[in-house]
């Protein structure tokens, strides 16, 4: 999609032909009065061809480059400083222009759109302190001169970041959108087809009993399970690289599985949410392995003002006293690692509660981190 920063490029291009011209005026009438007028007319000519080749790169996406932005600003800098072998000390004292004059600025404008407010700020900095450098004092014309070079960065630096956001915004909602778009036309296509045979062999399997009752409850199992899949929202990392836990969540719906979300979005910092849901996965793939066929599981989620709190129960047949203990000594540390180890690495907190044949509860709280405490109920 189009870079919401490329009109700030435009009018970059057009300042750097204006101010070119401007400075050619002024080399035209002061000719004459320069010390070496031979290397006045050698930097004009580089300058005229840098700015060819400038706007020429300038004017695509592809050729605004880091690299070459700051090539840019070293050009022009070092084109700016050998005013200091070509003005006279008259035109030094009297505050004449130089050579290169108000094309000096431009490299301030190309900073600021490609870096924004930092980079505006920096090279106008920059540019400040060789105008102070080659004219060796200061007065309100210089001071004026200064504001300007470094306002001018900051106003278009600002200018480029609100502008890269509102792009990156926009792709984020168009990706999203198109998302939606296909998930919507599969699950017609999955409705029209899969869960309609799937619906069918477990209302007939049911009918006729037996093994065939088997497959029709298997068969019930993958429709919800599918149904869950396409009515979940697509997944998009905000700017603040936050995902929402609870569309994550219902992916593990199943048969056997309840999940149980608030209405609003969960959103946290990506790494966090994963590592949530990892540890849910590997609590239910536990259930799975030794809860049985019949037993049922339960997950629920709920936002808090200062944590997250998870919790994944079963009505299984319970964890015997010393089987975890047991399993870490053998080496097998699924507990210890996936679900303990990852839980204390986010700072968090777990607590399980099971004896025999009363099923299983593993509670989780995770703080949440500091930007986002802000929210209360769930609510920004």
């Amino acid at each position: 999609m189009t870079d919401g920063r490329s009109p700030l490029w435009r009018g970059h291009n057009v300042f750097r032909m204006v101010t070119f011209l401007w400075a050619c005026f002024w080399v035209v009438l002061q000719f004459h009065d320069y010390r070496r007028p031979w290397l006045a007319l050698v930097v004009i000519v580089l300058m005229g061809l840098w700015t060819v080749f400038t706007v020429w790169r300038y004017w695509t996406r592809a050729g605004r480059t880091n690299r070459m932005v700051l090539l840019d600003c070293v050009v022009v800098s070092v084109l700016f400083l050998s005013n200091e072998f070509i003005l006279s000390d008259a035109q030094m004292l009297n505050n004449y222009p130089s050579v290169v004059t108000v094309w000096h600025p431009t490299m301030v404008t190309a900073a600021a759109s490609q870096w924004g407010m930092f980079g505006g700020l920096s090279t106008g900095i920059i540019a400040a302190a060789s105008n102070y450098l080659i004219r060796g004092y200061s007065d309100p014309a210089m001071s004026l001169d200064t504001l300007l070079l470094v306002g001018t960065g900051l106003v278009l630096g600002l200018a480029s970041d609100t502008a890269r956001k509102s792009t990156e915004r926009l792709a984020r909602a168009l990706r999203a959108e198109a998302a939606t778009a296909e998930r919507e036309r599969l699950a017609r296509s999955i409705h029209d087809s899969v869960l309609q045979v799937l619906a069918r062999v477990r209302r007939r399997g049911a009918e006729l009993g037996g093994e065939a009752a088997e497959l029709a409850k298997l068969a019930g199992e993958q429709e919800i399970a599918l149904r869950a899949l396409v009515a979940t929202t697509a997944q998009e990392t905000t700017l603040d690289g936050e995902t929402d836990l609870a569309a994550r969540l219902q992916v593990l719906r199943t048969g056997r599985i309840h999940v149980s979300i608030p209405g609003n979005p969960v959103r946290l910092p990506e790494p966090l949410s994963t590592d949530l849901f990892a540890v849910v996965q590997e609590a239910l793939a536990n259930f799975d392995k030794h809860a049985g066929s019949d037993a049922q599981a339960w997950v629920l989620l709920e936002e808090l003002p200062e944590e997250v709190v998870l919790t994944a129960r079963d009505d299984g047949p319970g964890i015997p006293d010393g089987r975890l203990a047991e399993a870490a000594a053998e080496g097998r540390l699924g507990v210890a690692k996936s679900i303990r180890g990852r839980v204390k690495s986010m700072g968090g907190t777990i607590t399980l509660d099971t004896a025999p044949g009363e099923g299983t509860e593993w509670e989780i709280r995770v703080p949440r981190p500091g930007p986002t405490k802000r929210r209360r109920g769930g609510k920004r």
